[in-house]
């Protein structure tokens, strides 16, 4: 079920599916939502709430390394400065991880704002005062 409510002001989309639990606590990852995703091999599970949320692992820390590395050389850094100037950029990206971490975590709980629980409607519960 693909969901967009009036009350979310970025207009975000989400798609939700019940998923069973196994007797074991596992679950299955529909397939649609592991390929979108690009899971592999682990998952981060982050509690918040009365929400889990799960995405998956990323490999960034290379990523970064590299990306550092190479400016730094083309600015012209180079042995132990090199390794001074590193450690500087290197230090701002963990910060810079948890800014978008934040961002997030605002737009997921905006989501769950906008799930809206509607089995009261199916099954009308009012009709079990009666």
């Amino acid at each position: 079920m693909m969901s967009s409510a009036k009350s979310n002001p970025t207009k975000i989309p989400f798609e939700t599916k019940r998923i069973q639990i196994s007797s074991k606590r596992q679950i299955t990852i529909p397939a649609k939502f592991f390929n979108a995703l690009g899971f592999d091999k682990e998952i981060e599970c982050i509690f918040s709430g009365d929400m889990l949320i799960i995405k998956p692992v990323k490999q960034e820390d290379s990523y970064f390394a590299e990306q550092i590395l190479n400016d730094l050389i083309r600015l012209g850094y180079t042995g132990d400065q090199l390794l001074v100037e590193f450690k500087k950029m290197n230090r701002k990206v963990k910060p810079a991880v948890e800014k978008l971490i934040e961002e997030a975590d605002r737009v997921a709980k905006l989501a769950s704002m906008d799930s809206k629980n509607l089995t009261n409607n199916i099954f009308n519960d009012d009709d079990l005062d009666e």
